[in-house]
Formats: structure tokens, C-alpha cells, sequence
């Protein structure tokens, strides 16, 4: 199957190009009417499942289109999403495994599974040494996670927003898997999934200065460049007393960044981090994107498993 580079598909003409970022390889299959994304580095280790879902195909109607809608929401029935889950189960190759999936509420919280819980625990990220459980975390703009010990054979699924980004999220996940494992953090392989990026992700500056405090590199997380008259976000926040111009509305996040920034800090090797820079915002066509589409929003689904 042939490898696709992917590029960014939409940046301001004034973006700084993050040169420390490898290039991202990832692979999409067709399976079941479906297309799935991977990452060739996964797909490597023959003992190791993993997909990220896209949005074409399934039973969901959406807009006049028939849509893999894989989360419970108010537009969708129970009975659809159960049988599109199922569906994209099998185009992952993980038919009979049991589908762990989350409560999630932008938290720093993870959970531990040694078995299949009776019911969804709350909670934004997942791990595991056991074979034959699928974790699996949704998206609709957040950054999917997937990590993967293959000396100590662990793994764990991440659902990272911007709090969850700023509790440290990723960061706190190897930890755990350092101390219940025992994974070295740079022989870990991750895969950073399809999100909302840089191009499109407008935060307030109350959140860029919760960055500002928490993460010394924070300032190349952030758009520093604006078009026109309008002012530079992180000079303003910078400038004591505050300055002449008005505090902007808002500076450009760069969600994707901030996590490998975590990854990279917790001891993975940069050749080790694999990201799939598709932005949920620019391609409403293959994705999904809470920001672009609203309520009407279906949800993405990252997952990952040890065969039996």
C-alpha cells in the first residue's frame, strides 16, 4: 500500500514552519465501504491494532450523506452509531473485540484496564498491557492520542484538548505507563491523530496566557503573526503595564504542537512521533469538526488494541 505525505491544507501565509517537526507519514485503507487512517510505524508490530476514523460511509444520515458517526449524539439514533461502530470494529480488523470507550470531560484523568468495564468510566485517557482490549477515544476537533511500548508490549489511547493539553494529559499518561509498566519513554512510538490545526483553532487569550504560565516554549504554540491592523496577541499579553493597543479577542492555538511538545519533554525520540496533520476544520469532506459543523457534528474514533 503506498504511503501518503500529508500536507497542511490551509495556513496563514505568515505561519512560522515548525522546522524541528519531522515529515508525517500516514496510510489510509479502504475496508467495508470505509476508509481508515494509520500510521505505518504501528502498522509494523504484526501484535498491534490501531485506526483513526473518517467521516464517509456508515448507516448515520447527515445532510442529505451517509456518515460514520461513531459517538452518542442528540441528531443520531443509538442504533445507528452501535451498527457504525461495529462496522468500523471490523474495517479495523477488531470485529469481537470489546470497544472500551471513555466518559470523557477534558480531564487529566486515566484509567487502567486490566479487564472490560461494565460500565464507561469518566476520564480522558486509557492503558493497558492486556491483549484483546480495544481503547478508543472520540474526537470532533480535540487531538487523538495513541501510544504504543512495543519492548514491554502497552499501550494507551489519549483524548487531549486544550485542558486536557494544559493539565499535561500526555505527560501523565507515560508516566503511568512508566510506573505500572515499566516503559521507557524513548522506546515509545506515538501517533498523533487527525485534529483541528493551527490553521483554524482560535482560543481566547485568557487560554493563551494559561499556556504562557504553565510551558516555557508556549509562545511557538501560537500564531504570533496577525493580518491587518490587529494587534499581536502575545506581545499584549507580554507587555507590562498593559499597553496602548486593545487586548485582541483571540490568537491562533496550535493543539497538535503543544502535545508533541509534551511528547518530547516526557523523553520520546522525535523520529518516534508520527502525525497525521489533517485539520478537522478544513476537510468537513473526510472529517469531522465541532467548531465547523456545530451541533450537527458527528464524532471521530481513535483505537488501539493488543491482539490475543
Amino acid at each position: 500500500m503506498p504511503t501518503t505525505k500529508s500536507r497542511p491544507l490551509k495556513r496563514s501565509a505568515r505561519k512560522r514552519q515548525d522546522t524541528s517537526v519531522s515529515p508525517a507519514f500516514w496510510t489510509g485503507r479502504s475496508s467495508l465501504g470505509l476508509r481508515i487512517l494509520q500510521v505505518p510505524a504501528f502498522s509494523k508490530l504484526p501484535w498491534l491494532i490501531h485506526a483513526f476514523s473518517t467521516a464517509p460511509g456508515g448507516i448515520s444520515h447527515l445532510e442529505n450523506e451517509k456518515v460514520l458517526n461513531l459517538g452518542f449524539t442528540g441528531w443520531d439514533t443509538r442504533e445507528n452509531v452501535r451498527e457504525n461502530r461495529r462496522r468500523f470494529q471490523t474495517a479495523a480488523g477488531a470485529p469481537d473485540l470489546p470497544l472500551i470507550t471513555l466518559k470523557q470531560f477534558h480531564s487529566d484523568v486515566i484509567h487502567i484496564f486490566d479487564s472490560n468495564p461494565t460500565d464507561p468510566c469518566r476520564g480522558d485517557a486509557s492503558i493497558t498491557n492486556r491483549p484483546g482490549l480495544l481503547l478508543a477515544i472520540q474526537t470532533a476537533d480535540c487531538v487523538p492520542i495513541l501510544l504504543v511500548d512495543p519492548k514491554k508490549r502497552a499501550i494507551a489511547a489519549i483524548h487531549a484538548g486544550w485542558r486536557g493539553t494544559l493539565a499535561r494529559i500526555a505527560a501523565k499518561t507515560i508516566g503511568k505507563m512508566q510506573m505500572h509498566f515499566g516503559t521507557n519513554p524513548r522506546e515509545l512510538l506515538a501517533a498523533i491523530g487527525p485534529s483541528i490545526g493551527p490553521c483554524c483553532y482560535e482560543v481566547g487569550t485568557e487560554v493563551a496566557t494559561q499556556f504562557l504560565s504553565q510551558f516555557p516554549d508556549a509562545p511557538g504554540y501560537f500564531d504570533e503573526f496577525r493580518t491587518g491592523d490587529e494587534p499581536n496577541p502575545i506581545q499584549w499579553l507580554n507587555m507590562m503595564p498593559p499597553g496602548h493597543q486593545p487586548p485582541p479577542k483571540g490568537v491562533l492555538l496550535d493543539l497538535r504542537k503543544a502535545n508533541r511538545s509534551q511528547l518530547l519533554a516526557a523523553g520520546l525520540r522525535p523520529r518516534n512521533i508520527h502525525t497525521i496533520d489533517l485539520c478537522t476544520a478544513c476537510r468537513p469532506d473526510l472529517l469531522f469538526s465541532y467548531r465547523k459543523q456545530g451541533p450537527l457534528s458527528g464524532r471521530l474514533m481513535s483505537v488501539i488494541a493488543i491482539r490475543r
